[in-house]
């Protein structure tokens, strides 16, 4: 036993660090300080207390050294640790953020780590730099050059601004059972099965399924929503042409809103999303029938995020479809019930964006006629 530094704690701290212990709720590191105090006050050796809390001496003997010259505060708190001198400067630093953020070399469709460490040896004077000081010094700016998303970047435009503001106020308007607003979309669901069996979870064990699957081909989701009351309705189909369109526009008139005066579709713009398609599939006498009962309004190009069902078709992939599915059939009992239970829960979108909102956020990409006159 070190009898230079001796632990006698009070009674107040023995009570501390016994509370902490049986807590359970600290970092594992604090929780071993916590035993050495204890072990160290009750007279154990240093030894002892390096055996039964699994660390070495050393550590002992200096929490031991920390609570004596200090407190149990800075005996339980983790000490600053000196760390090795930055290889770059700050200017060095703003050099290789700026390189990152450039045209990769020749010949490279993007940056690398090592690729960034060549360029900052030829541009400083700097024998070498390893790749793990690039990334740590990357990942401080909140840089990853080798990685790019794909966005669909919108014109904003009049005609952007003016459909837009079309959607937004009809989501603003109160709830009218004659004009129901109904977004529609659809999506696309690969049939995925099965090559060995899953193995179920147990206790202490996750489900195990293979990697290995089956493709059983695709199947179509034809979706919509009621802008204003707890209404969802999934269609499953075989394919997404202008005649499985027609159909879901006939059934939307004449089973689900049948005592509507008119229905204000949202929609994307997709070729087959038009009046057309009706024609296309029915006669004209039938096909005009159900335009009277129908108005289309339609979403800004490369923004589908302005159609409230889109929200709808993420928690329907969240919750139901997030899985390997391998038949229609089952595809479409799985979707039914999912459907059911929503709707008795009566859950809604809560839209919040408006277009007072609109115009006070996205206000500089309007078109300012003003500046061009």
């Amino acid at each position: 036993m070190n009898l230079r530094y001796r632990v006698e704690l009070s009674q107040a701290e023995r009570d501390e660090l016994t509370g902490m212990l049986s807590g359970g709720k600290q970092a594992a590191r604090k929780l071993k300080r916590a035993q050495i105090l204890l072990a160290a006050d009750a007279g154990s050796r240093d030894e002892e207390i390096a055996r039964a809390v699994n660390v070495g001496g050393s550590t002992v003997y200096r929490i031991k050294r920390r609570f004596v010259e200090g407190n149990l505060e800075r005996a339980l708190s983790e000490e600053a640790r000196p760390g090795a001198e930055r290889k770059l400067t700050g200017k060095q630093e703003a050099l290789l953020v700026a390189t990152a953020c450039a045209s990769p070399p020749e010949g490279y469709a993007r940056w690398t780590l090592e690729l960034l460490a060549d360029a900052i040896v030829k541009l400083t004077d700097h024998e070498s730099l390893s790749t793990e000081t690039v990334r740590r010094r990357l990942a401080e700016n909140d840089l990853k050059p080798w990685r790019k998303d794909m966005w669909c970047i919108p014109r904003v435009d009049g005609e952007y601004v003016a459909r837009m503001e079309d959607v937004l106020d009809l989501y603003a308007e109160a709830p009218d059972p004659e004009r129901p607003v109904v977004c529609f979309d659809e999506s696309p669901v690969q049939l995925i099965g099965e090559v060995r069996e899953p193995i179920p979870p147990e206790p202490g064990r996750l489900e195990r399924y293979d990697y290995e699957y089956r493709r059983n081909g695709t199947a179509n989701l034809f979706v919509f929503l009621d802008a204003h009351r707890p209404w969802r309705k999934v269609k499953v189909t075989a394919r997404r042409t202008a005649k499985d369109y027609a159909q879901c526009m006939r059934e939307l008139v004449d089973v689900d809103y049948p005592k509507a005066t008119c229905i204000r579709v949202v929609q994307d713009n997709l070729s087959t999303h038009s009046a057309g398609s009706l024609y296309e599939t029915f006669p004209p006498a039938e096909a005009n029938r159900i335009l009277r009962r129908l108005e289309f309004h339609y979403t800004p190009k490369h923004a589908s995020w302005l159609n409230m069902v889109e929200i709808e078709i993420g928690v329907l992939q969240g919750q139901c479809l997030d899985r390997r599915i391998d038949h229609p059939n089952r595809l479409s009992r799985e979707i039914a019930a999912w459907q059911k239970q929503r709707n008795q829960a009566r859950h809604q979108i809560k839209w919040m964006f408006t277009t007072d909102k609109a115009r006070n956020k996205l206000g500089r990409a309007y078109p300012n006629p003003s500046k061009e006159s």
